[in-house]
């Protein structure tokens, strides 16, 4: 098979959004509502390993408030996350919220390349139309063909729904599209819907068994700030920026 897409996640893999966009924003969501509730580095990092907004703060509450039940939960737990978004999309805009290193360079050679481009998130579509419109340069905006939100896969990673949806969505098969994740649940989803997976593992993701990915690094890398590789078909711990050729060769030797 041929490499004809790349589809990509975003939370963690396009960008930082984790630590100091989505955990601030959930926080000032919950002092709105009158909460002592707070999301510490730490804390957030385990609630991580529940994808989708309202449903991690739906297990939070059950996990250390199980007396917090009000008559409309599940509506109150909608409007902070409505609350929430509103202020990840405002740390967006401010600036507050970095592309990953080699982000928009891999984009910008996919396209030029005639790479088919996607993208397959558990996130808001808001979140990552803020995301495109305010971070990537403007001659870049419109290069994902496809966007897979929560709005379109509801059932969060790790189960394949998004995937299944872009792939549909693409008349694409799985065998010609690499997926690009940066966690384990990305790559459990990313597995489930039949596609190699290329892990650039994202600091809340270190540790994490990624058993099966094509290749795992610790980010895209830029020339002057190359990625490590863990894993990968070959160049096991050399220093590299991702291209296409390189990610034509891992690819390709896996068919």
């Amino acid at each position: 098979m041929t490499l004809q897409a790349l589809i990509f996640d975003v939370d963690g893999t396009l960008a930082d959004t984790e630590r100091d966009g989505h955990r601030v924003a959930f926080n000032r969501a919950f002092a709105d509502e009158g909460l002592d509730w707070h999301w510490d580095e730490a804390l957030y990092g385990d609630l991580l390993a529940v994808t989708g907004g309202k449903e991690r703060i739906a297990h939070y509450v059950k996990r250390f408030h199980p007396d917090w039940a009000l008559p409309d939960a599940a509506a109150q737990i909608a409007r902070m996350h409505q609350r929430k978004t509103a202020y990840f999309e405002a740390r967006v805009a401010a600036g507050a919220v970095p592309l990953r290193p080699g982000v928009v360079r891999l984009i910008r050679e996919a396209r030029e390349a005639g790479l088919r481009l996607a993208i397959a998130t558990t996130t808001s579509r808001a979140n990552v139309v803020a995301l495109i419109e305010h971070m990537l340069p403007p001659d870049l905006r419109d290069a994902f063909e496809i966007l897979g939100t929560a709005e379109e896969a509801p059932v969060k990673k790790p189960a394949p729904d998004v995937f299944h949806y872009v792939l549909q969505a693409m008349s694409l098969d799985p065998a010609d599209a690499l997926a690009i994740e940066d966690s384990r649940n990305g790559l459990l989803a990313t597995t489930a819907a039949g596609l190699r997976t290329l892990v650039t593992v994202s600091d809340y993701a270190v540790g994490q068994d990624f058993t099966g990915a094509l290749a795992i690094l610790d980010g895209l890398g830029e020339p002057d700030a190359p990625a490590t590789v863990t894993a990968a078909p070959d160049s096991v711990g050399e220093r590299v920026v991702v291209t296409v050729a390189l990610l034509r060769r891992w690819f390709e030797t896996t068919d």
